[in-house]
């Protein structure tokens, strides 16, 4: 791993850095803040930020305002690119498929079948990267935005054990019912519609499971894709069936913006500090 970028930040630092993977077939980045206590060299646990549609590692790390968050709570927060890059990785004129829209999942069909393997990238290479790098403890939640929010909660249900917490802002809950997903889905894994429910929330949700994460999930109710991309009535109905626990706010007046994730992001870092059992301490207590 090399470090391009590093920024004093709220007694931390935030940092840029980039690697090749092995994974993905291609040279990536990520964003890495690390709060006071991971520079004296503390262990802390780590959150995992996952971004929309067209977005890379800088959308968040410049426009959320997290740092200020991950100092208070004493969380190390990881945030990746959306997708493999590259003049030999495939790509596609729309800004919702190839580059910039990898999904979170793992590609069978080709042209992406080489480096679209982003589930495999955000679950097991990066994590095994950040704590052979950094102080890191083996304790990770994971969040997202729209995408990224999809990818938050089909990783985190398609994984257990894996994280601890899990939340969401504008999440695409139901994929392989709204044009984004089938869209995505069809290039990526072909026409079979069980290799789309695998990657599915709401049809995650109903299958019968041991670990149940509470779902912290923020949506706006401005947000111009609301009715045609993120159905959240569709996750409160799955939920409510399989018993599973969710807190789904509806935020009246806020749209798809990084003005609405910054809005709320407070209380999201909060749900993940509990279930890290991150301190709370001001910057370098």
């Amino acid at each position: 791993m090399e470090r391009i970028e590093r920024h004093a930040s709220f007694g931390g630092r935030q940092e840029v850095w980039k690697h090749v993977s092995r994974t993905l077939g291609c040279e990536m980045r990520v964003g890495v803040y690390l709060p006071a206590a991971a520079l004296r060299g503390q262990p802390c646990p780590v959150l995992y930020w996952l971004s929309g549609l067209t977005c890379t590692e800088q959308n968040f790390i410049t426009k959320a305002g997290a740092q200020a968050h991950a100092a208070r709570h004493g969380l190390i927060v990881v945030a990746p690119d959306t997708s493999p890059r590259g003049a030999t990785v495939a790509d596609d004129p729309a800004y919702d498929l190839g580059q910039g829209a990898g999904f979170y999942l793992n590609a069978t069909r080709a042209p992406w079948v080489p480096h679209y393997r982003m589930e495999d990238y955000v679950v097991d290479e990066l994590p095994a990267l950040v704590e052979q790098h950094f102080p890191a403890l083996p304790r990770r939640g994971i969040l997202g935005h729209s995408m990224g929010g999809h990818g938050a909660l089909t990783l985190a249900l398609r994984h257990p054990g894996r994280y601890a917490s899990v939340s969401a802002f504008s999440p695409i809950v139901a994929p392989a019912q709204v044009p984004w997903g089938q869209k995505a889905f069809t290039a990526y894994l072909g026409d079979d519609r069980a290799a789309w429910a695998e990657h599915d929330t709401v049809t995650l949700i109903a299958q019968p499971r041991d670990e149940r994460l509470p779902l912290l999930v923020d949506q706006g109710d401005a947000d111009e894709f609301l009715a045609s991309q993120l159905r959240p009535e569709l996750l409160r109905a799955a939920c409510e069936s399989a018993g599973h626990p969710l807190t789904l706010r509806l935020q009246p007046g806020y749209d798809h913006s990084y003005y609405f994730v910054a809005s709320f992001l407070a209380d999201h870092f909060a749900h993940h500090a509990g279930a890290l059992a991150a301190g709370v301490d001001e910057p370098g207590a």
